[in-house]
C-alpha cells in the first residue's frame, strides 16, 4: 500500500533554519520498549516519519532502536520527545535531555517539549531557560511546551523573548479546545494533538461520527484523524497493528464538507482523558 506524501507544517525556533515536521505521526505513550522498537519499525516501513516520545513513558530505547532497525537516515525522520515532571528546573532540564539522548541513541531530537506546567512545583520558567539553552547548542532543533493554557504562556512571554514552537494539547472532537487553539495561533504556535481519537474509547461509537464515516466509506477513526488535518493540527495517533498503523495515515485523498465538520462540532462535551486538566494535574 501505498499513501500520498504527509503534509509538513514549519515550526518557528527563533533565527535558526525553519524546522518542519509531519502533521501525522505515530503516539507511544504507555507502551513498552520491545512494542515499541517493533511499531516504530513498521511505522517507518509504511510511511510514517515522526514519533512522538516521552521521558516518562520510559521507551525511549525501544524508539532508538525502532527508528536504528528502519535503516532510515537520521534527516529523514522526526523524533520528539518530553521532559518529564520531576526533572524540571535548570540544570536538571538539561541533564534530562542528555539522559533521553543516550537512551534513543541520538546526538539530537527535533522537538522538545516540557510536558506538564506544574503550577504547584513552579519550575516551568527555568526549565524554559535551559531548553532555549539545548536549542542553542544544538541538542534540539526547536522547542515547545504541553498541555500549557494561555496563563502558563503568558508568564512564559513575560520571562522569555523564545515563543514555544508546539503546544501539544488533548484535543479531540469531545475537547476541541477552541479557545486554547485559537490563543496558540495567535502567538504563533503550532497545535499538536494528543489523544486525538479520545482515547480510542466509546467516542468512535458516536452515531454522527458513524454516519460520517459512513457517507466517506472510511472508519471513525479516519474520520477524526481528517477532521484535525483540515484545521491544520498536528497528531500522532497510536495504533496496535500494521493494519490500525497503514489506516491511520491513509486520511489524504478524502475531505470532510461543512456538514460534516458541522456534525462533529456538535460533538463537544469538554471532556477529558482521565479528567486531565492542566490546571491541577501533576505528573512526575
Amino acid at each position: 500500500m501505498s499513501f500520498p506524501a504527509v503534509p509538513q507544517i514549519t515550526l518557528r525556533n527563533g533565527t535558526i533554519e525553519p524546522v518542519a515536521i509531519p502533521q501525522i505521526g505515530l503516539g507511544t505513550a504507555r507502551i513498552g520498549v520491545d512494542e515499541t522498537q517493533k511499531l516504530v519499525r513498521t511505522a517507518f516501513e509504511l510511511g510514517y516519519r515522526f514519533i512522538d516520545t516521552a521521558a516518562s513513558y520510559e521507551n525511549e530505547v525501544g524508539v532508538g532502536r525502532g527508528f536504528r532497525d528502519s535503516g532510515l537516515a537520521r534527516a529523514d525522520v522526526f523524533i520528539s520527545t518530553k521532559l518529564r515532571g520531576s526533572e524540571q528546573g535548570l540544570d536538571a532540564a538539561k541533564k534530562a535531555l542528555d539522559a533521553s539522548l543516550e537512551r534513543l541513541g541520538l546526538e539530537y531530537v527535533d522537538l522538545y517539549l516540557i510536558h506538564w506546567p506544574l503550577p504547584r512545583v513552579g519550575k516551568y520558567i527555568e526549565s524554559w531557560n535551559a531548553m532555549e539553552e539545548l536549542l542553542a547548542a544544538g541538542k534540539a532543533r526547536a522547542i515547545g511546551v504541553s498541555n500549557f493554557m494561555a496563563e502558563h504562556l503568558d508568564r512564559l512571554a513575560q520571562h522569555s523573548s523564545t515563543t514555544p514552537a508546539v503546544n501539544q494539547i488533548e484535543l479531540h472532537p469531545r475537547e476541541q479546545q477552541q479557545f486554547q487553539r485559537a490563543d496558540n495561533a495567535r502567538r504563533g504556535i503550532v497545535t499538536q494533538a494528543w489523544s486525538p481519537l479520545g482515547n480510542a474509547g466509546d467516542l468512535l461509537h458516536e452515531p454522527a461520527l458513524l454516519t460520517v464515516a459512513q457517507k466517506h466509506g472510511r472508519s471513525p477513526a479516519q474520520i477524526v484523524l481528517r477532521w484535525h488535518i483540515q484545521q491544520g493540527i498536528v497528531t500522532f495517533p497510536k495504533a496496535s497493528s500494521q493494519e490500525r498503523l497503514a489506516q491511520n495515515l491513509d486520511v489524504f485523498d478524502f475531505e470532510l464538507d461543512e456538514g460534516d465538520l458541522t456534525a462533529i462540532a456538535g460533538l463537544e462535551t469538554g471532556w477529558r482523558v482521565n479528567g486531565q486538566d492542566p490546571r491541577v494535574y501533576e505528573e512526575f
